[in-house]
């Protein structure tokens, strides 16, 4: 394969030329190895090459029999699970689930409407939704539920913030609402599709009438909000869409444009079970709604709040 002593997540998945999902898959099922420095996963080299090596066609295995019974690899973390998108929150989250449990997460820092497919297919097991739907006015159940149709789940609030467009310091086009976007002296840098912000961004021209084609700078696309505002700096262009934290990070001004519902999606399985009443501790807790106001511009009022469940 390579002189590399290990790999990333990232790394693998391009490799072996499929989606980070997958390989988080084969981490939880315990078919790949691996090692943990400080919050990140690693993948040893060796252990990668004698995963393809068993999984090759017409590759004759040599198995070691143990009273009668073929051996096999225990899976390296039983109690693994993913969590699946990218605010910072999910980090705090996941910090205090591995204090708290001997659960162990494992993070996809995949899109809102990417993660819930993958949610469907049995790639993950908690995704944060922050989907806009323009014909409700409502954000995440309706696409939940359309998703995840023949599945139990809990949706349960995580935190609100704030969504608007990402602007120069100064603010100097002038930009204040969606339909500004219809303007012919404004470059657009877009979020990739089946992110939250790229949704609500669709939705927001679907109902003000503004064709795609005419928005320049459309099909050019970021992977996560420090992207988008960063480009915006930078003069690459001149609006972005994507959460408040994301422009103080950065360093550029915001215009709030709506206000966000941030959730949690976890489906009900039994496997799950103690994570779901683990989870709901958490979110509930003084010390992890403490951590979330110390970082600022985040509302935790609903909180752990149950929001639809089905049974």
């Amino acid at each position: 394969m390579s002189k590399e002593l290990s790999y990333t997540i990232e790394e693998v998945s391009q490799l072996l030329k499929v989606s980070k999902l997958t390989i988080y898959d084969l981490v939880k099922k315990g078919d790949i190895p691996v090692f943990r420095v400080g919050r990140q996963m690693r993948i040893d080299a060796a252990d990668l090459d004698n995963y393809i090596l068993h999984h090759k066609t017409n590759q004759q295995i040599t198995t070691t029999v143990t009273t009668g019974s073929v051996s096999k690899p225990e899976p390296l973390e039983t109690h693994s699970f993913i969590i699946s998108g990218q605010d910072i929150v999910l980090d705090i989250l996941s910090k205090h689930i591995e204090k708290n449990s001997p659960l162990k997460p494992l993070r996809s820092y995949t899109g809102s409407l990417n993660s819930l497919i993958a949610m469907y297919n049995g790639d993950c097991d908690i995704v944060s939704l922050h989907l806009f739907d323009g014909d409700t006015g409502e954000y995440n159940l309706p696409y939940a539920k359309r998703i995840l149709v023949s599945s139990p789940f809990l949706l349960i609030n995580l935190l609100s913030r704030k969504a608007g467009f990402y602007v120069k310091k100064g603010n100097p086009l002038n930009l204040t609402s969606w339909t500004d976007l219809k303007r012919k002296d404004i470059t657009l840098i877009n979020r990739e599709k089946g992110s939250g912000a790229r949704i609500l961004l669709d939705e927001q021209l679907r109902i003000n009438g503004i064709p795609t084609r005419s928005i320049q700078g459309y099909d050019t696309e970021e992977t996560n909000h420090l992207s988008v505002a960063t480009a915006v700096a930078t003069g690459q262009a001149d609006v972005g869409v994507g959460n408040e934290k994301g422009a103080k990070i950065v360093g550029i001004d915001f215009v709030p444009l709506i206000t966000e519902q941030y959730d949690l999606v976890i489906l009900k399985t039994p496997e799950i079970e103690a994570l779901i009443e683990t989870v709901k501790n958490i979110l509930t807790s003084d010390s992890f709604k403490a951590e979330i106001n110390a970082l600022g511009d985040y509302d935790n009022t609903l909180t752990g709040h149950i929001l639809y469940e089905t049974f």
